[in-house]
């Protein structure tokens, strides 16, 4: 059994593995690409690479049924180096297909790690350490977004984007290397109640889920949930572009400082989800995640001094810092450990599913609305879900073994 420290110090190590790739395809692309001359449309397409993620449910019942979770961890980070290294080798101009499909690699191998690095966490984790664990998941998250779209787009104005992909390529094959060494990634084997079978490994746990009360509710919750933060973080850095920022300056400010920020949000929201309960912590984390848009809204105005944009950036990222840790408790708690890989692969996918949407949409809006407009529209969508959480307690029940 593994002590409290230990799962918090292999939450870490794991999911600074997940932010990696995560960082390199939604914050340093979109800035790579803008440099290029690609158009918003395009940088909105970029969301389409999250449908790997939205459709991990389709193989996550194997990675409940086969093996042990490392078997599956492994070789989808070196899949990922693999892929990351490829970038290096090709312009998304001239070279637009195979760019492309080396991305939807990183993605298809980021979204196989995700499916059984969560999977491992919600085995290994107790209810009590739920919000503290979570506040380290989201911080060791946001460290690999500092070294992804932080600190390589900063070293990418005077050593070259290539250099930025082959060394995400290093970092993920030095993870997948301490993945296989460490031994506390081997202490837990998958054993069933029952030897099902396979079509059975798919419907049975999601018909689990919906037994729940309210969990229609907790389905439009978790779409919506992270919407509006999604058509934000699409467009901002095309919008630090677009007001005549160098990468550097994106990359320190956004990228590091706005990452240190969610970070401190993302342990403070921890601790106050183990204080104040998962729900009322969604509530006010959650309002203060919606508002937070409305500095970017501020700033986009002629008037607005350029220096506004710094703290539009760090109100933004620390809001989101603050209501993730509420939100992927509230996730993990829907779970039954049994079902572990198909329960947050489906309530992931959901709200993958959202993100993938709104952050294509976020390019088509922001260029017919304008920065202004679509910035104030962020914030209502931010805003809108939060009226379902006095309903959604009952989803958090645990389903009685007699309607199993």
């Amino acid at each position: 059994m593994l002590s409290t420290p230990t799962k918090l110090a292999v939450v870490a190590l794991l999911y600074f593995s997940e932010g990696l790739p995560f960082g390199l395809i939604n914050n340093a692309l979109s800035v790579y690409f803008r440099i290029k001359k690609i158009s918003l449309e395009e940088i909105g397409l970029l969301s389409l690479l999250g449908l790997a993620w939205s459709f991990k449910l389709l193989w996550a019942p194997l990675v409940d049924r086969f093996g042990q979770r490392y078997y599956w961890i492994f070789p989808s980070q070196l899949s990922v180096a693999f892929f990351s290294a490829v970038l290096a080798f090709f312009d998304p101009v001239s070279d637009k297909a195979v760019f492309w499909l080396a991305l939807s690699g990183i993605c298809l191998a980021s979204a196989t790690q995700d499916i059984a690095i969560d999977a491992y966490t919600i085995d290994i984790l107790d209810e009590k350490e739920l919000g503290p664990a979570n506040g380290i998941r989201s911080a060791s998250y946001r460290l690999a977004l500092i070294a992804a779209g932080g600190i390589l787009v900063m070293l990418s104005d005077f050593l070259g984007w290539s250099f930025t992909f082959v060394t995400s390529a290093v970092l993920m094959t030095f993870l997948a290397i301490m993945v296989l060494s460490l031994q506390s990634f081997r202490q837990r084997r998958l054993v069933f109640s029952s030897p099902l079978m396979l079509w059975e490994q798919y419907v049975d746990p999601i018909k689990r889920l919906f037994q729940k009360p309210n969990f229609l509710l907790a389905v439009i919750f978790i779409l919506f949930f992270k919407v509006g933060e999604a058509m934000l973080v699409a467009m901002a850095n095309p919008f630090w572009i677009d007001r005549g920022f160098t990468p550097g300056q994106i990359g320190f400010v956004v990228g590091t400082l706005g990452t240190l920020a969610s970070i401190m949000g993302a342990i403070t929201g921890g601790a106050l989800t183990a204080r104040w309960g998962i729900l009322k912590s969604l509530g006010i984390l959650g309002a203060f995640q919606g508002t937070a848009s409305l500095g970017y809204w501020l700033s986009s105005f002629p008037f607005a001094p350029a220096f506004s944009i710094y703290f539009a950036a760090l109100i933004e990222s620390l809001a989101i810092g603050l209501a993730t840790a509420a939100f992927l408790s509230f996730l993990m708690k829907l779970c039954d450990k049994k079902f572990s890989a198909t329960h947050y692969a489906f309530l992931s996918t959901l709200f993958g599913l959202g993100r993938s949407l709104a952050g294509v949409l976020s390019g088509y809006s922001a260029s017919w609305m304008g920065y202004s407009v679509f910035f104030f529209f962020t914030f209502i969508v931010g805003i809108a879900p939060l009226m379902l959480i006095p309903w959604l307690k009952p989803a958090l029940a645990v389903v009685p073994k007699e309607e199993t």
